[in-house]
């Protein structure tokens, strides 16, 4: 179906905002940068809030690869100072929240990557250690998610008190235990494997299946390419 809002040459003039171009035509009719450009609000001197847009967008690779960014990352882009910075990620958090919980049926989780796949629009970018506790009834479907750690930028520490308490409010039968690594490399520490092996023999004396604990972090910076770890394939569980 044919654009109902085209873009033509007077609305590529300087006095065609995408503010005028939101109101006329709606925000689907509106280019990433063009959005980005509504955040941002204006540029800097010497630096149109457009061509600011325009270079975060290339630099990232897509507007979604921005959920990635730190405050850091997007100032070192000319026209984002500080405020600015911490007005974008604000607006990233909330994109990722929403995506996290747009989910109209909570899934079956059978395998690490379904788990990967289901943890991954709600880690991503996080600055710091995290650790959630995904509880499950007796045929595997997903109960509730919470989040029982929040940790430095190398780790989140959580006693297996924290965790199985989450699971016995929710009457979960199994849990599923799974952490972010910041780096992106989700090559398990020392302590990690000291801490699954813990919730290992919690688990069997409380008698709550522990099916696997995941570590989520980016294919890119994967040695294996899969961007997730399993405690469960790897033969500790």
């Amino acid at each position: 179906m044919a654009s109902t809002c085209p873009v033509t040459l007077r609305e590529t003039a300087p006095s065609e905002r995408p503010r005028e171009r939101l109101e006329r035509c709606g925000p689907a009719a509106l280019s990433d940068t063009e959005l980005l450009a509504l955040i941002l609000r204006s540029g800097s001197r010497g630096v149109d809030v457009l061509q600011v847009a325009t270079t975060l967008v290339a630099r990232a690779g897509s507007i979604a690869a921005l959920l990635e960014w730190s405050p850091a990352e997007l100032r070192q882009v000319k026209g984002i100072g500080r405020v600015r910075s911490l007005e974008l990620i604000t607006v990233l958090e909330i994109a990722r929240r929403t995506l996290a919980h747009r989910r109209p049926e909570k899934p079956f989780l059978r395998s690490a990557a379904e788990i990967h796949t289901h943890m991954q629009p709600l880690v991503a970018g996080l600055p710091v250690e995290k650790l959630w506790v995904l509880s499950l009834n007796r045929r595997g479907r997903l109960l509730e998610c919470v989040e029982v750690s929040s940790g430095t930028a190398n780790a989140a520490l959580a006693h297996p008190r924290e965790v199985f308490r989450a699971a016995v409010r929710a009457c979960a039968s199994s849990i599923i235990c799974v952490h972010n690594h910041p780096s992106g490399d989700p090559s398990p520490s020392g302590p990690d494997v000291e801490a699954t092996r813990m919730l290992r023999d919690a688990a069997r004396t409380l008698e709550i299946h522990l099916i696997d604990h995941v570590v989520v972090g980016r294919p890119s910076a994967d040695p294996t390419g899969r961007g997730f770890y399993s405690f469960r394939e790897a033969g500790v569980l």
